[in-house]
């Protein structure tokens, strides 16, 4: 069936966050992000700001500590994490502040006039250092780094790997990388009053626990905090359950302006400072028999989850805490758990949360078991999977694998997938010198979680003081309107998957109907829908909870129709049959009504409804599984209610002169339990396929060594698109589960938890390396073959030093990020003299230096200027100082800058060259910068290509003022821009 969705969406009608109406006097908002890593924040001024016209409101530190308290912490630690810093800073594009204007143009323009004092901090960006001895501790309340430690063991571990003949251990690390929806968050929010509290608009997708969150965050009951979301949402992945933070501040921002508040993330935002996948440093043991049977397995994890533990985290150690023996029938099992906090961006949920970092520990550990003892990995997998006849089937750890059959669907993979082709296509290969290696991963996959698997963070003790938290509350409703319309409300926030599609086939087939009849309302509100704290648009629980639910409501209301039907036609309920927009007893369609005409008479004539039968056309079902219960006293936590299953098959091919890696073929089976609609569920699993291809190959946050972000654009946050994208053969396996309304289980997020893996595991096969670390791009691969990056052809020198002042948003001193080298020549129309005298005129140079705003002198040849200078989408204004050196007149100097701006920092050092050429001079330029804060998130690319374009606008400038004319060196071309303006006979 095609999707309900589409012929609104296709034809640009759908009803985004952007599209949303707005109340009159609706206020926008930009927030001042810090550039630093770790900081002191000191002070923020505002008064510039404020008097610029238009901007009506401020929001500081100060007004969050008076109207809400700090977000609470999902482990006993009294660190605090508030809407805005309100003492110090911790990662890269922190909120500081908030302008509010009456337009976002307005408020982006008094960004640059507020003021930020701080004292830079040391920064630690991975997990060694963040828990090495003398690491700069990013919460003093908390005294460490290492926020949560706890310990996990299930059957004999110690014996088991006393008793194995051998024992494969590896150390494998997962990278942070994130998603892309098109459309980032987007908030509307309001504060009403003191008595009717806040309301927002946003495309939060859930869980709604979060929205107890929100709600103390803000000081007011839940019932007083009123959230809706948008109709559409351009997609989620789960990153928009981080829009929570943003919400609670534009509530904030609300309130301080007296007015409605929208706000819109933009792309540099949402890169820089939402939300990260967790990255996950594992040391992963197995206790191996001769044959690969893993009798034992040990799991030291340390999560990097960024400067804040914020809620939901710990999720992504805790939700697959309960099957962290993955498809195998393992039982004895230690873990050990550590939370690590660096001064990076806090993480939350991404595609599959906890499962793409399991996984690559455990799917890689497998593989070199099978290497190191020489063996096929399918008779390891063979070996080991849980038995199909031990379903349901209880992990070490304690989940409940509903159903599955692994050992079927990896025969299926093996026989449809076409291996026995591919191992001979490798063989050929090898033949021929090529690199062609073939990689499997088996994931379990869970979907709709136990609400209570978080608290497995806490200790037995502190479980026990709070009370116990369990199960997966889902919530339904449908309706029948006065002429007969059925119509479904259900407590999610899709972002593209077609839940109205599913909803409309659910109701349809109850009650006989065209899915098209059938309205399904997906804009969810707290105040009017039917909710619990599980609601929400994650875990993969749509499928087997939501329309499960949705199915049992409409069950209800049919048994109500059928009983006023049965009553009409003089026959039992149970003999009346719904079909094709009718209503008659079984075996005499002669006599049926439209169902409109039964099902709206209730309405209009309600005496005329059997004897004990209510009035009102309506029923919600709430439905949670009885397996969910909270962790018991020996830790053990039944962490979801249905458990999928998929095993893939990846053959890659890589080339050895340029490190690209060919994805020759890729097939993946599922086993989801009943599929729902065929066609979506192959479109969730090639969108989780090229999600997970991403991570594999392309996408990762990377950092300076201060903390500066450097991945801000998709010039150097890579994302794949159609071009690299692979159609996988699509395989599928029923084995309903016996646990959920329709036997449904979850399958949008397998493929983002095994095709890292399988694709790692199959670049391990065909460059026989053991350690093999995402992402795999060609710079990385090209190491891995003993083929590293040239060293520079100049030797880099560290820039000159100019004393550091305070000025702009930023506090100086510190190491900065970004690293640019910039080299080259330009012949200019004038003599080495001329040229000097204006490097040496301060007038002059102030012509020259593009985006001079002003400049001063405050010492020989030493000046201060206010510059701003724009990259991409960022324009910076900078507090700058400008110094001339080693000077060799008029052969050599070296031209040395650092600036300060709202957006970061900057230094640099050149030195310049002059020799006579002809009637001109030759310069020649050697220039090394570097930059942090916003600037360096454009990444690399931008930078390099940015830093050439004003060098050389500077060294032409310098020309045309040392020439007395404005013009390039005599018989020079005219720039393009110039020529273009020509061509189109503007004039100049």
């Amino acid at each position: 069936m095609a999707r309900i969705e589409d012929q609104t969406l296709l034809t640009g009608r759908g009803r985004y966050g952007d599209d949303a109406p707005l109340r009159n006097g609706t206020l926008h908002a930009a927030i001042l992000r810090s550039p630093h890593a770790h900081a002191q924040l000191l002070a923020v001024h505002t008064e510039r700001a404020l008097a610029l016209p238009g901007v009506r409101a401020v929001l500081t530190g100060d007004d969050v500590r008076r109207w809400s308290k700090p977000f609470i912490v999902g482990v006993k630690q009294p660190m605090e994490l508030w809407a805005l810093a309100v003492d110090k800073i911790r990662y890269v594009g922190e909120p500081v502040a908030v302008v509010i204007a009456e337009s976002r143009y307005r408020a982006e323009d008094a960004l640059e006039l507020l003021q930020a004092d701080y004292t830079p901090l040391p920064a630690v960006v991975d997990i060694e250092s963040a828990i090495a001895a003398d690491a700069p501790v990013l919460h003093e309340q908390v005294g460490s780094n290492v926020v949560s430690d706890r310990s996990f063991r299930y059957g004999d571990p110690e014996a088991a790997f006393a008793d194995a003949p051998h024992r494969v251990s590896i150390s494998v690390e997962y990278p942070r990388n994130s998603c892309t929806p098109i459309e980032c968050a987007v908030v509307i929010a309001e504060f009403i009053s003191a008595q009717d509290g806040y309301e927002i608009q946003s495309n939060f997708m859930g869980p709604f626990s979060l929205h107890t969150v929100m709600s103390m965050a803000l000081k007011v009951p839940g019932n007083k905090l009123r959230h809706r979301t948008f109709p559409d949402s351009g997609g989620s992945f789960g990153v928009k359950q981080a829009v929570m933070a943003p919400a609670v501040l534009m509530c904030l921002a609300s309130r301080k302006a007296g007015a409605p508040v929208k706000w819109v993330e933009d792309r540099l935002e949402h890169l820089t400072a939402a939300t990260s996948a967790t990255g996950r440093l594992c040391y992963a043991s197995a206790a191996v028999q001769a044959d690969g049977r893993i009798t034992a397995l040990s799991l030291d994890q340390l999560d990097d989850c960024g400067g804040y533990l914020r809620a939901p985290e710990p999720a992504t150690f805790y939700r697959m805490h309960g099957c962290l023996t993955g498809a195998y029938d393992v039982r004895n099992l230690s873990v050990r758990n550590r939370v690590v906090l660096t001064n990076k961006t806090p993480t939350g949920l991404v595609r599959g949360f906890g499962g793409p970092q399991l996984y690559y520990a455990l799917e890689r550990l497998v593989q070199r078991i099978a290497v190191e003892l020489n063996l096929d990995p399918l008779d390891v997998y063979r070996r080991n999977f849980i038995p199909a006849r031990a379903f349901p089937y209880r992990a070490a750890a304690g989940a409940l694998l509903d159903s599955g059959n692994y050992q079927k669907a990896l025969q299926m993979a093996i026989d449809d997938g076409g291996l026995q082709a591919l191992r001979e296509r490798q063989r050929e290969a090898h033949a021929e010198g090529r690199l062609f290696g073939i990689g499997f991963a088996a994931i379990v996959e869970p979907s709709v979680s136990n609400m209570g698997y978080i608290t497995t963070a806490l200790t037995r003790e502190q479980r026990a003081k709070a009370g116990p938290k369990n199960g997966a509350i889902a919530s339904a409703t449908v309706a029948i309107d006065p002429l007969g319309g059925v119509n479904v409300v259900v407590a999610s926030a899709p972002a593209g998957q077609g839940h109205r599609t599913v909803c409309a086939q659910i109701a349809a087939d109850a009650f006989g109907l065209d899915p098209h009849d059938i309205s399904v309302n997906i804009e969810f509100d707290t105040a009017k829908d039917a909710w619990s704290v599980a609601a929400g648009n994650y875990s993969s629980r749509f499928a087997g909870a939501v329309a499960g639910t949705l199915h049992l409501a409409c069950e209800r209301l049919r048994a109500k129709l059928a009983r006023i039907a049965a009553a009409q036609f003089g026959c039992g309920a149970e003999e009346v049959a719904f079909d094709a927009g009718r209503v008659y007893p079984m075996g005499a369609p002669e006599r049926a009504l439209p169902f409109s005409r039964l099902a709206a008479s209730p309405h209009w004539a309600p005496a005329l409804l059997p004897e004990g039968e209510s009035v009102g056309m309506r029923e919600t079902a709430f439905w949670t599984p009885p397996q969910l219960s909270a962790p018991d006293d020996e830790e053990r936590v039944n962490t979801s209610a249905a458990y999928g299953f998929a095993f893939d098959i990846c053959a890659v091919e890589v080339d050895r002169a340029t490190g690209r890696i060919r994805i020759d073929k890729y097939v993946t089976i599922h086993d989801a339990g009943k599929i729902l609609n065929p066609g979506m569920a192959d479109g969730q699993i090639r969108g989780a396929f090229a999600q997970g291809l991403g991570a594999a190959l392309m996408e990762e946050f990377r950092y300076g060594a201060d903390g500066s972000f450097q991945s801000g654009t998709f010039a150097d946050y890579l994302v794949p698109t159609t071009c690299e994208v692979p159609d996988p053969l699509i395989l599928h396996l029923e084995t309903p589960s016996p646990f959920t309304p329709l036997g449904a289980k979850g399958l949008g997020e397998g493929n983002n938890m095994s095709t890292p893996v399988c694709i790692a595991n199959a670049v391990a096969d065909a460059l026989g390396h053991a350690d093999i670390t995402l992402p795999l791009t060609p710079a990385r691969v090209m190491a891995m073959l003993g083929m590293e990056d040239p060293p520079p052809s100049t030797p880099l020198s560290t820039p000159a030093a100019i004393p550091a002042q305070s000025a702009g948003n930023v506090g100086a001193g510190g190491k900065t990020g970004k690293g640019l080298t910039a080299q080259g020549e330009i012949v200019l129309a004038a003599s080495p003299e001329a040229v000097f005298a204006v490097l040496l005129d301060p007038q002059a140079l102030a012509k020259v230096v593009p985006g001079c705003n002003a400049l001063d002198t405050i010492g020989p040849n030493r000046y201060r200027a206010d510059v701003t200078v724009g990259i991409g989408m960022i324009k910076a204004r900078y507090a700058a100082e400008i110094a001339l050196s080693d000077i060799e007149a008029p052969h050599r100097l070296r031209l040395v800058g650092s600036g300060l701006s709202a957006v970061g920092t900057a230094k640099g050092s050149g030195l310049v060259t002059l020799s006579p050429q002809g009637s001109g001079t030759l310069l020649r330029y050697d220039y090394e910068a570097e930059v942090s804060g916003k600037v360096a998130a454009v990444g690399g690319r931008m930078l390099e290509g940015a830093a050439k374009i004003v060098l050389k606008q500077l060294f032409e400038q310098l020309g045309r003022q040392a020439g007395g004319r404005d013009t390039v060196a005599s018989g020079a071309e005219p720039s393009w821009w110039r020529r273009l303006l020509a061509r189109l006979g503007v004039a100049q």
